[in-house]
């Protein structure tokens, strides 16, 4: 038998989903996709800004994140390697 389903690498995506929007304020949803450099960067941004923008921005890239098609996910940040929206 023949699948002619394309193989996405997206199975990152309900969980970097999920991480984004529990515990955006930590970046963990950028660490777990391999965006060290954006993780870091938010982490201290929000460090700084007493949690508001990381808590934000995770919300927000949750919720993206959950939002796209498998294949839109995976040509947008694990192939695009987009780090930020």
């Amino acid at each position: 038998m023949e699948n002619n389903q394309p193989y996405y690498k997206s199975e990152k995506k309900l969980v970097a989903g999920i991480l984004g929007i529990l515990l955006g304020v930590f970046a963990i949803h950028k660490f777990y996709l391999g965006y060290k450099k954006e993780g870091v960067i938010q982490l201290i941004i929000s460090l700084v800004t007493c949690g508001t923008f990381g808590s934000l921005t995770g919300l927000v890239e949750g919720i993206i994140y959950l939002t796209k098609t498998d294949e839109d996910f995976d040509k947008t940040y694990v192939e695009g390697r987009k780090g930020w929206f």
